[in-house]
């Protein structure tokens, strides 16, 4: 089952829709969406190395642009929708404190974290609740969603062949680090941050 989505997903990837897929998962991921959009990354720039920059560029554009949803859910309904996307995730106990941390280092936590397997939207919901300076708020993101997704790109162009090798051998471990690396994004933001 696992080798049938694999060849699936590396189908997907090399189809002409796959950059408007990649840019609605990409976008959702920022501001409600648990699947990041390595999810699609990875086998996109396998299937096709020579589009690797446009991949990175499409994946860090409406990143950014979901991240201003998700400080907009934050700014303007937090009490409503932002509250519910936050309980939904299990976040609640954790957020006051991640939103006060924004007072002395929210460009720092917005750089830090748009790098790492942690959710983006917390972070984007946060800096919207506590009304994070928004042209920095953007800024940042750019800087930080734009160098994760560079570097994922870059990566897999130079070494995409061994590493694609490496995937389809191993296919069942990668996928289990992979899905190790979600979850435990979630498990670091709700017990450890």
């Amino acid at each position: 089952m696992l080798r049938r989505l694999y060849d699936w997903t590396m189908g997907l990837a090399s189809r002409p829709n796959a950059l408007t897929a990649l840019g609605a998962v990409s976008f959702a991921e920022s501001s409600f969406f648990p699947i990041p959009p390595d999810a699609m990354i990875i086998p996109m720039v396998l299937a096709r190395p020579d589009r690797a920059w446009r991949i990175a560029l499409v994946a860090t554009v409406t990143s950014v642009l979901g991240g201003i949803l998700g400080y907009a859910i934050g700014y303007y309904l937090f009490e409503t929708l932002g509250q519910s996307l936050i309980k939904l995730y299990g976040y609640q106990d954790k957020f006051e404190a991640f939103k006060q941390a924004y007072a002395q280092w929210g460009l720092w936590i917005i750089l830090i974290k748009g790098l790492t397997p942690i959710p983006y939207k917390i972070v984007t919901i946060a800096s919207g609740a506590a009304s994070f300076d928004f042209p920095v708020f953007v800024m940042a993101s750019i800087a930080t969603r734009g160098l994760r997704f560079f570097i994922v790109a870059a990566l897999l162009r130079r070494f995409g062949e061994p590493i694609r090798d490496f995937v389809e051998r191993r296919l069942t471990l990668v996928a289990t680090l992979f899905l190790l690396a979600v979850v435990g994004g979630f498990v670091i933001i709700r017990y450890v941050i």
